[in-house]
């Protein structure tokens, strides 16, 4: 639905190393329904897309995790990707991005090995949630009610298994956001 998120913003979070499809393809639909979508990381300059285990396209910072602020943003998509998602659940800032949004109750939409931040930010215990099925001991070990399905609202909180669950995701994330 063209212009339904007009006035709305959204941030994806990432590090070198997401899964291109995770970003590309929730930043399009978002776009695409009149939403305004900053790139936001840990250093300004670039980051680096992969597809799966090759690397991908160079994107552009639109802001840093130290710069971004909750109140900007209207939802935060977090893509997966290995190496994307092992380095930024360490990053304390990121990990305060997320804690901010959820104390907001504002969406957050996590795809893949996106969950590995919302456990490092300790977001997921008592949550119903999916992800990639070799996070699923993460998740539980991390009090989260793991089920393997293409798309998991709970509450404020969406999730999605792989880059095949992109339109489920996306069409869960716009209807949050056009709520």
């Amino acid at each position: 639905m063209p212009g339904s998120l007009n006035n709305k913003r959204v941030a994806i979070l990432v590090t070198d190393g997401f899964e291109q499809v995770e970003l590309t393809g929730p930043k399009q639909a978002l776009e695409q329904a009149g939403a305004q979508v900053d790139i936001i990381s840990a250093d300004e300059g670039q980051v680096k897309g992969w597809n799966h285990d090759k690397p991908a396209d160079d994107f552009r910072i639109d802001r840093t995790f130290k710069v971004a602020n909750v109140e900007q943003y209207d939802a935060v998509v977090l893509p997966g990707g290995v190496q994307n998602s092992d380095t930024i659940r360490i990053d304390p800032d990121a990990q305060k991005l997320v804690k901010g949004f959820e104390a907001a109750s504002k969406p957050i939409a996590v795809i893949c090995h996106g969950g590995w931040l919302l456990v490092s930010a300790g977001l997921v215990k008592g949550k119903t949630m999916t992800s990639y099925k070799t996070l699923k001991d993460d998740l539980v070990n991390a009090g989260a009610n793991w089920v393997d399905k293409e798309v998991v609202k709970d509450g404020t909180l969406i999730s999605s298994r792989q880059p095949d669950d992109i339109p489920a995701f996306n069409r869960e994330l716009i209807g949050a956001l056009s709520a």
